[in-house]
């Protein structure tokens, strides 16, 4: 019988709902939205196959215990109180890679780290009967959340955050994050069978997310995860038949019209080269052409772009310039939609009407918003 366990998936301020929905697509019950985190109930096959499949998430962990702690004494007892011995072998390497504290009276990172190893290594000698851990074998990385005194404690089943799907080894001056694009696509309408356009592709992120979707490419299946190492936790056939149902799924015969454009010819060269390391290059068109170029014959596209904010990549009054020419170029694409995630405030005054909706993301620590503006609904099929 599988183990049913409290998973933890951490995500970007502002996208809960776009992870929960994932979540529930998957097939798992949601336990807890926090700002910030999805908690969910799955077994160890949900490890693998959130991992692999999640394009939203930073991270999935195994969420170890949460309790009150309002003083170092108390944060020392509940680490010491969980089960460790049941996780990490005698020979496991094993610390806290990250602690974060928020409204709470324990709230220093470096001891909240110190004080958990603590812990852990007087819990573990209490089943290994060892001086010291030597920590020579697999890695088990800790990762504690403490908001208003509740510490949250979860083991990282992930290691490299889930954005790094692989295929960017060559990115833009100002990249966004592949998990962040992924989220800001499933927040738009745009299905497969819709016209996409970036016209400040840079490294191609948001293309290739998209082509990815498409192709319905599971966007872990081509990397490995932390727990892959952990046989006694997850045995090896469950990783085994969750990357062969990923790599079964995948349709390449989808018909797509997704479109990337820079001004810059090698940020093109670096877009085609990460399309091909996705395996999505033959789906996707990049060319060089500034934005001012920014037009397609057909009707009820997509625009979803990145563009530049005016923070140091282009000087303030640049920017206003930019943003004149993306709402002339928009308005006459008849029909189309605008997706857009900036930090430049005058965005709608510039794009030349007031966004249908704008929400606030946090890309990174940056405060962006993500403006939708809505064309019409394109008429059924059988009305084309």
């Amino acid at each position: 019988m599988a183990n049913r366990m409290e998973l933890i998936a951490p995500c970007h301020f502002g996208l809960e709902a776009v992870l929960k929905r994932e979540i529930d697509d998957l097939g798992y019950d949601i336990s807890r939205v926090d700002d910030g985190r999805v908690t969910f109930i799955g077994d160890e096959e949900a490890i693998a196959r959130v991992n692999i499949w999640s394009r939203t998430a930073e991270r999935i962990l195994i969420k170890m215990g949460s309790f009150m702690a309002y003083d170092f004494e108390g944060l020392y007892q509940g680490i010491r109180a969980i089960p460790w011995e049941n996780y990490i072998p005698s020979d496991g390497k094993f610390w806290v890679t990250k602690a974060s504290s928020i409204k709470s009276k324990v709230f220093s990172p470096s001891d909240i780290q110190s004080i958990s190893k603590k812990a852990m290594v007087d819990r573990m000698k209490e089943t290994y009967p060892v001086e010291r851990f030597e920590e020579t074998g697999d890695i088990f990385p800790i990762r504690i959340f403490i908001y208003k005194d509740e510490v949250v404690v979860g083991l990282d089943t992930t290691g490299d955050s889930l954005h790094k799907r692989g295929y960017r080894k060559l990115t833009a001056k100002a990249p966004i994050a592949e998990n962040l694009a992924a989220a800001l696509i499933m927040l738009t309408p745009w299905r497969a069978d819709r016209i996409l356009v970036d016209p400040f592709c840079g490294s191609g992120t948001f293309p290739i997310e998209a082509a990815m979707m498409a192709a319905n490419m599971a966007p872990g299946m081509n990397r490995e995860f932390t727990a892959c190492d952990w046989e006694h936790i997850i045995p090896a056939k469950i990783w085994k038949d969750a990357y062969d149902e990923a790599r079964d799924l995948v349709d390449m015969n989808v018909e797509t019209d997704i479109q990337g454009y820079d001004i810059d010819p090698e940020m093109v060269n670096i877009a085609r080269a990460n399309a091909r390391l996705a395996g999505v290059d033959k789906m996707i068109h990049f060319q060089k052409r500034g934005v001012e170029e920014l037009s397609h014959p057909k009707k009820y596209g997509f625009i979803i772009t990145n563009p530049p904010y005016g923070e140091r990549i282009l000087e303030k009054e640049q920017i206003a310039g930019l943003y004149d020419v993306i709402g002339e170029r928009y308005k006459d694409l008849d029909s189309w939609s605008l997706y857009m995630i900036t930090a430049y405030e005058d965005a709608e005054k510039h794009i030349g009407r007031k966004a249908d909706k704008n929400r606030k993301i946090y890309n990174g620590m940056m405060l962006t918003r993500f403006y939708s503006f809505m064309g019409p609904k394109p008429p059924k099929r059988d009305e084309r």
